[in-house]
């Protein structure tokens, strides 16, 4: 089992790594007490789910609590069954300052220091100050973005980033309404109809007969690898911005034959890519009448 701990400085990014972490198939959880993360990982590891990658963030905001973290931390490290990292975000005292002027929120520590900021984040530094020393990994997060720090994130814990998107690939029909969930969508109406071959007509873009009517046609062929050329060019940007899910949808008449044909060698071809593929057709079944 994997677990990975997410403190550092409040204002400094641990929500946004937590998304990240999330996105890549950790399972998490936020700002629980420090005591708790062994029973915690206890129940995880006896869970029927099998979950075997957990990300939890614990801080200041856990009060008096957080002390417990070096007793559990001493707790995990001596079961050689989890590997047990830490993770460090921190940030400059003036970039935290501007972050919650900009924000408008209040810093955990507000209450405890009559909202001088200045005073909180000095106490809330040094009480992180040996966890940042035995830290596995460190992000300062001063000079970043969010979509860079996204992609720091995703260096240090996927093989390759394109690992953190899901691309969903779908076929629907028009006339039954245009997808809204797609980020994508491509008419491929312009193509020759397989409804109106007696023999096609009952089948699907599923079927080989159906794939090879429609790409018998050179507009069919030429089609196809524009949009191919066009769609891997665009979802490294995609990935580069942090994006965890890309739904491309190909839309004809009656979402049975033309979207069909051009979802299923969309997705084989970013398989062949080694993407993470989904397929789903929408409207494969619906037996109305064109």
């Amino acid at each position: 089992m994997k677990l990975l701990i997410v403190t550092g400085m409040s204002g400094s990014g641990k929500s946004c790594v937590m998304d990240v972490m999330e996105d890549i198939g950790y399972y998490c959880i936020d700002n629980i007490p420090p005591k708790l993360i062994p029973r915690f990982v206890d129940l995880c590891r006896k869970s029927e789910s099998e979950i075997s990658n957990i990300a939890v963030a614990v801080d200041i905001r856990t009060g008096d609590m957080f002390t417990e973290i070096f007793r559990s931390w001493q707790e995990l490290k001596a079961d050689d069954t989890i590997e047990a990292k830490i993770l460090f975000i921190g940030a400059s005292d003036e970039v935290l300052i501007k972050r919650y002027k900009e924000t408008r929120r209040r810093h955990p520590l507000h209450d405890k220091f009559n909202g001088n900021m200045h005073e909180a984040i000095r106490y809330e530094r040094q009480q992180l100050s040996q966890l940042r020393e035995i830290a596995d990994y460190y992000i300062e997060t001063s000079d970043y973005s969010a979509s860079q720090l996204k992609e720091q994130v995703k260096e240090l814990f996927l093989d390759k980033n394109s690992d953190s998107l899901i691309i969903k690939v779908m076929s629907f029909g028009f006339k039954y309404g245009v997808s809204t969930e797609s980020d994508l969508v491509f008419d491929v109406r312009c193509l020759p109809n397989p409804y109106y071959i007696e023999e096609l007509r009952s089948h699907t873009g599923c079927d080989e007969c159906v794939r090879d009517y429609v790409m018998s046609f050179e507009q069919s062929q030429k089609l196809f690898d524009k949009l191919t050329d066009l769609i891997d060019y665009l979802i490294p940007l995609y990935v580069h911005e942090g994006k965890s899910q890309l739904v491309i949808a190909f839309g004809c008449t009656g979402g049975k034959h033309r979207s069909i044909t051009f979802a299923e060698l969309m997705a084989k071809h970013l398989i062949e890519n080694d993407y993470k593929v989904q397929k789903y057709h929408r409207d494969i079944t619906k037996d109305k009448k064109y």
